[in-house]
């Protein structure tokens, strides 16, 4: 199936590293980089399930990437989150072993009525936050097994806004601030994205050449968000989870 993509030019390759490196940096931040990435992917000849397999190869390299540089850093603690990784892996798997069998396009109707509904959370976050903090929480536990099964669930079938859902969560339910927030959903999305591509690499979707090209961009893209993520905090992460949120949804209700 690589064999399709010898004659693409050098100069493609390059385009590709870039736009992988600009979704990088995005994705660390506030989520949606593959907005960016699919379509361009789709523009490079290749087919709707290549597009979305190849897609999850560089989204790993990208999401891999922000999460060492935050454990790094100590903004999150491996340790303390085995068991909503384990719960987003299952939650992923299931999710994509399904896309054959469910008329996921169905679910997509209602994500961008979800994304804007985040858009507006975000939006008025430091005022709502606190409250709804208050009033709703739960364990580690029960944060595994609800949140991280079906949003990793939803990643593997879907996959549009996956980072925004995790951070509300997280703000809503466990708490956390803003930025370590986004630490601890870039870990969960790390696991969800290389769940979908143990299972995408099954089904000969994935273009591997493209993918680690496009990898080697997001990677570097990802160190850069990570860095902004933790010198600028929520003046930076806010805003651009409302403008991806607001983009995502734009982009699902055009193509629907």
């Amino acid at each position: 199936m690589d064999m399709v993509f010898f004659d693409i030019s050098l100069w493609v390759y390059l385009l590709l590293f870039a736009t992988a490196f600009v979704a990088g940096v995005i994705d660390a931040i506030a989520g949606g980089g593959g907005l960016i990435t699919v379509p361009v992917l789709l523009a490079a000849g290749l087919s709707p399930a290549e597009a979305l397999a190849t897609n999850k190869l560089q989204g790993c390299a990208g999401t891999v990437s922000a999460s060492y540089h935050f454990i790094k850093k100590g903004k999150v603690k491996l340790s303390d989150m085995w068991l909503p990784i384990a719960m987003t892996a299952i939650g992923a798997i299931s999710g994509t072993l399904l896309v054959s069998y469910l008329d996921s396009s169905l679910l997509l109707k209602a994500v961008p009525v979800i994304l804007i509904a985040v858009a507006v959370f975000f939006f008025f976050l430091p005022k709502i936050q606190p409250y709804i903090a208050s009033k709703l929480s739960l364990s580690h536990i029960q944060f595994a097994f609800i949140i991280g099964t079906s949003i990793g669930f939803y990643d593997g079938l879907i996959g549009p806004g996956t980072g925004a859902f995790f951070s509300t969560a997280y703000l809503c339910l466990m708490g956390l601030t803003l930025v370590s927030a986004t630490a601890h959903t870039k870990i969960l999305n790390a696991t969800s994205n290389l769940s979908s591509l143990a299972i995408f690499a099954f089904t000969g979707h994935v273009i591997w050449a493209l993918g680690i090209v496009m990898g080697l961009g997001g990677w570097v893209g990802a160190q850069i968000g990570s860095r902004l993520v933790i010198t600028k905090g929520a003046k930076l992460i806010r805003p651009m989870v409302i403008l991806m949120c607001l983009a995502i949804s734009v982009k699902l209700l055009i193509s629907n």
